[in-house]
Formats: structure tokens, sequence, C-alpha cells
């Protein structure tokens, strides 16, 4: 879902309605599934703790947007449909934060949800320290060859 609100707000040029449709109930069914796996990360950490609290603001943003009032036209569909976008990547970085998940390995290229992944404390010096997540098949041993 990153890569598809990052491609949507991206785009030069506005989209068609059914297009845009689209994109705001996948966007939509995707808010509605990683708001309670971010409140329950945020709610078990200490209430003092500044990125839950951070976290737990823009679901209470993700909320008031998934609440809006469809628009008219096309127009109104993309007042609509981008600040739900923003919402998925924020989320998407509150969750990578409340996890450790910082960026990922190995390949560097984006995880996407429909693909397995394995997480990583460490990998090796050259490579970096902090956590992250790599793809499933990145973790083979002949990917190194």
């Amino acid at each position: 879902m990153r890569v598809a609100a990052t491609w949507l707000l991206d785009q030069p040029a506005p989209l068609g309605r059914a297009t845009l449709k689209l994109f705001a109930e996948d966007f939509r069914r995707f808010l509605w599934q990683l708001i309670p796996h971010i409140e329950q990360l945020a709610g078990a950490l200490p209430k003092d703790d500044a990125p839950a609290q951070v976290a737990l603001a823009a679901i209470g943003e993700a909320r008031r947007r998934l609440a809006a009032i469809d628009g008219t036209g096309r127009r109104g569909e993309i007042e609509r449909v981008k600040p739900l976008a923003r919402s998925v990547l924020n989320l998407c970085d509150h969750l990578d934060a409340l996890t450790g998940i910082t960026r990922y390995l190995v390949c560097d290229r984006p995880i996407e949800h429909n693909q397995a992944w394995a997480p990583y404390d460490t990998i090796s010096p050259v490579i970096g320290s902090e956590p992250g997540r790599v793809h499933t098949q990145c973790t083979r041993t002949d990917h190194y060859r």
C-alpha cells in the first residue's frame, strides 16, 4: 500500500474518477486493518512514550480522513483520496517506528504487501547494524554469490 500511495501522490495529472474510487476503497480497507495494530503497539508502551503518542495522533487524523464525506465529481474524489494516501504513508512510517523496522536491508527494494519478509536485527558492519526487514528470498545463502 505504501507503494500505491506514493505512486498516486506522485501523479502529475489527475486520474479518472473510477480509478480514484478504487484507490480510495483500497486505502480505506488498509487503514481500517492497520489502525488497530498500531493502537495495540502504542498501547503496550508507556503513556509518555513520544513515538506512541505521535502514532496515536496520526491515527486520529486517519480516522477523520476516513470519515470524510465523498466529494462530488473527480475533483472531490481527488480531494478525498490524496489525504487517505498520506495517512497510509504516515501510518506505515509509524508502524515501522513502533516495531523498530527502519529500512529494508540487503537489497534495499521495498517489500510489497504480499511478499514474505524476515526481521533482521543485524547483518554485518558493512550493511549496517540497525534493525530492518529483508525479503525472504534475500535471506538465502545463494543470494550472496
